[in-house]
């Protein structure tokens, strides 16, 4: 067995959220009076946590985002969730080609326990991921790129860093991969594989994942 535990990302890497939770992002701190463009939301926080969204508009503008600023993103969010979200292709293949091989996964994510629930009931994804192996940035306190939550997951369980394949689609998610010590198979959908160095190997279809890891 190449490897002992296989880390997902979620969004972008099991559901296909990232346009739609990037257009929402952007459309709201635009609103707020922080003009910002779909491709510069992917740009400045994808893969990050929100506590990224808050730290950047501080350090440029020197203007804190409202209280309720959270709250009212992932209410929107998940509304565009629950009209809109599927799985990435191929994914559920994938998955069971690693539950054929007896190797086990877990996702750690930067959204929330919320998000991801919300996301994977839509998609039929909560079939697949018990929830002692669900992890979120909440877990740890610091999202991406530290390698916190990389870490937490594998020693939740019970895998040695060395030993985990970590799948990621974006820049922050490949850098906190490398920093925990980790191998990272880079998801080229929405990012290419010059933005996204340092991986250990590239794929652009799901159906070519289990190849990489097994």
């Amino acid at each position: 067995m190449r490897y002992d535990l296989v880390i997902f990302d979620n969004d972008g890497v099991l559901v296909d959220s990232e346009p739609l939770s990037n257009a929402l992002l952007a459309g709201y701190l635009t609103e707020l009076g922080h003009p910002t463009t779909y491709e510069e939301s992917l740009r400045d926080y994808m893969g990050g946590a929100m506590h990224r969204v808050h730290d950047t508009i501080l350090e440029r503008t020197g203007q804190q985002l409202p209280d309720d600023f959270d709250q009212t993103f992932h209410t929107r969010v998940f509304a565009a969730f629950e009209r809109d979200l599927t799985a990435v292709p191929g994914v559920t293949d994938a998955l069971g080609k690693l539950v054929a091989a007896g190797v086990p996964y877990c996702v750690a994510s930067s959204g929330s326990h919320e998000r991801i629930r919300v996301g994977h009931r839509k998609t039929g994804l909560d079939l697949w991921f018990a929830p002692d192996a669900v992890f979120s940035a909440q877990d740890v306190g610091r999202g991406k790129p530290a390698p916190d939550l990389f870490l937490h997951a594998a020693e939740r369980m019970g895998i040695a860093p060395e030993r985990c394949a970590v799948v990621e689609d974006s820049p922050l998610g490949v850098q906190a991969a490398n920093a925990a010590g980790m191998d990272v198979y880079a998801f080229t959908a929405m990012n290419t594989a010059a933005q996204l160095t340092g991986a250990t190997g590239y794929f652009d279809d799901m159906a070519d994942l289990p190849d990489l890891l097994l």
